[in-house]
């Protein structure tokens, strides 16, 4: 039996919202991190401590309504193909094959999840309601 609290029906879109944001600070922490020198360069430290602080918290908002395992695997997808990419724009690194294959496979999982939430969510309210006749994709 899960001790977790049941997630909230009807918030799915902000929840969605939410991780998106989060997965934004996400990025700006990972590559304000490169800018702080080893956290010797105060303006860059800042940013990094606060774009980490707002990741944990926007993240916490969305996990509200989204799966845990969902959620961490999609924001960490974001975040990772997100700092790659800017990675390459902001700081000269190399784009490779490999690279966008990478995003190709990661990209495609994180949809997928997102796909299997919805559906889960669609289920769980037409066990709830049966009467309400909606088609689960």
């Amino acid at each position: 039996m899960s001790t977790a609290p049941p997630k909230r029906a009807g918030t799915a879109h902000r929840g969605w919202a939410w991780l998106l944001f989060s997965a934004l600070f996400e990025i700006t922490f990972a590559l304000s991190t490169e800018a702080t020198h080893g956290f010797t360069r105060l303006s860059p430290s800042l940013l990094t401590v606060a774009a980490l602080t707002g990741s944990i918290l926007t993240l916490s908002q969305a996990l509200k309504s989204i799966d845990v395992g969902v959620g961490y695997t999609v924001w960490s997808g974001i975040g990772g193909v997100g700092t790659v990419v800017f990675g390459v724009l902001v700081y000269d690194e190399p784009l490779t094959g490999w690279k966008v294959l990478a995003f190709v496979l990661i990209l495609g999982g994180a949809a997928t999840l997102q796909i299997s939430d919805r559906r889960t969510a669609r289920k769980e309210a037409a066990r709830r309601d049966p009467d309400s006749r909606q088609p689960v994709a």
